[in-house]
């Protein structure tokens, strides 16, 4: 073959990569709802259970749907290998454990999803794993919070709910001087506008239940890096544990892959505009977008992301705003999700980030007002109308 997928646009990555057809040629990617596989022998099955055949073995291991899923994001994302998890949680519990021992310490941005948060916080010191949180845009706080036993940094940028961007290659060089892992969760800039690997990290992940799908319809995740580390961290930890991605959902997602750039440029065109019409609306104190230059982390964003992403957070004061807000939307739904086809609006207060306490919250500025809005591939004009009724409605409940 004279073509190198390697050196392919994203575009054609996302629709041919890892491609393996089978004996019939199908065009669409086979499903292969198995849960074991049949060998010519024993033989065969000692050889193939020994790593000295190739071939499968049994569903939780690896699945020939599951494996196109692996390779098409690997060749995205330019990684050397790529294992899919059931979800995006799963393969941040993955990502992190399969890289920490008891007595280990891990530095990480305050900023982080609740159930990222509860791992840290709550789970993992069970195992004798301490975490420090820190400012994640504040390289210095990183610095300060490094100890002898520092074995790994975890951080998301931008950073659920409020957008905050870290240096990523800041971080990794850090990491490096104290021969610490990275583990960079790029879930909202997408593989598209942002490539941890190559700013620096070890590991990247993904919940593919958000953009890869894109469609509200299955749950996934993903785990990336080098193919010695990520043999050595989750080969056996996938095996023995069972996180594994179903075949079914493997093949949505694969499906997902096809539409993901026309998908998440045309929604980050359209948050782009709205988050330049809620800025200017009287009733919103705050709005965070990536690529406004009244962002605070503005200079990193333009240095490590290609696009500011699908998401826009703004703040209207009070939870009773925003509930208000919140409820008058008409096109929008509330729902906690994020990165669908179908726009959605949450507070994050009181969903994905309840799970933190108020002071918690607090340190990372999620003050009770915050709203977060993931746009979808509506009509612009429609979302602005939508989501500026809504705002005018505030104004006259205050009059």
């Amino acid at each position: 073959m004279s073509e190198d997928p390697n050196s392919w646009e994203a575009a054609t990555k996302l629709v041919r990569g890892g491609l393996a057809r089978s004996d019939h040629g199908e065009m669409a990617e086979a499903m292969f709802l198995t849960q074991s596989f049949a060998y010519d022998s024993a033989e065969s099955a000692d050889a193939r259970f020994a790593g000295e055949a190739p071939g499968f073995i049994y569903a939780r291991y690896g699945n020939p749907t599951v494996k196109m899923f692996e390779d098409r994001l690997a060749l995205l994302e330019g990684a050397q290998a790529c294992r899919a998890t059931a979800s995006g949680m799963a393969a941040v519990h993955m990502a992190l454990t399969g890289l920490l021992s008891a007595g280990d310490h891990v530095v990480s941005g305050k900023a982080l999803f609740g159930s990222c948060r509860w791992i840290l916080n709550t789970w993992a010191p069970r195992f004798g794993i301490e975490t420090s949180f820190v400012d994640a845009p504040d390289l210095a706080a990183w610095r300060e919070a490094v100890r002898p036993n520092t074995r790994l940094f975890f951080l998301e940028s931008p950073a659920n709910p409020l957008l905050e961007i870290s240096d990523i290659a800041g971080v990794c060089a850090l990491a490096k001087e104290i021969g610490a892992r990275v583990v960079v969760d790029n879930v909202f800039a997408t593989p598209l506008y942002q490539s941890p690997l190559k700013l620096g990290a070890d590991i990247v992940v993904y919940s593919a239940t958000k953009h890869i799908d894109g469609q509200g319809r299955v749950m996934g995740g993903a785990i990336l890096g080098d193919t010695t580390l990520m043999e050595e961290a989750y080969k056996d930890f996938a095996r023995h544990t069972g996180p594994a991605l179903s075949p079914f959902n493997a093949w949505v997602l694969l499906k997902g892959l096809e539409t993901l750039d026309l998908r998440v440029r045309r929604q980050t065109q359209t948050a782009s505009r709205l988050a330049d019409f809620i800025v200017d609306h009287p009733r919103v104190m705050a709005c965070r977008y990536p690529t406004r230059a009244d962002h605070p982390q503005y200079d990193i964003a333009r240095r490590q992301m290609s696009g500011g992403g699908t998401v826009v957070a703004f703040d209207l004061g009070t939870r009773e705003a925003a509930f208000r807000f919140l409820n008058a939307l008409e096109i929008i739904d509330i729902s906690n999700n994020l990165g669908d086809a179908k726009s959605m609006a949450t507070h994050p207060s009181t969903t994905t980030h309840r799970s933190m306490t108020e002071e918690q919250r607090l340190e990372i500025g999620l003050t009770p007002g915050w709203v977060r809005v993931s746009v979808g591939l509506e009509g612009e004009a429609d979302l602005a109308r939508d989501i500026g009724r809504a705002l005018d409605g505030l104004l006259a409940n205050e009059l």
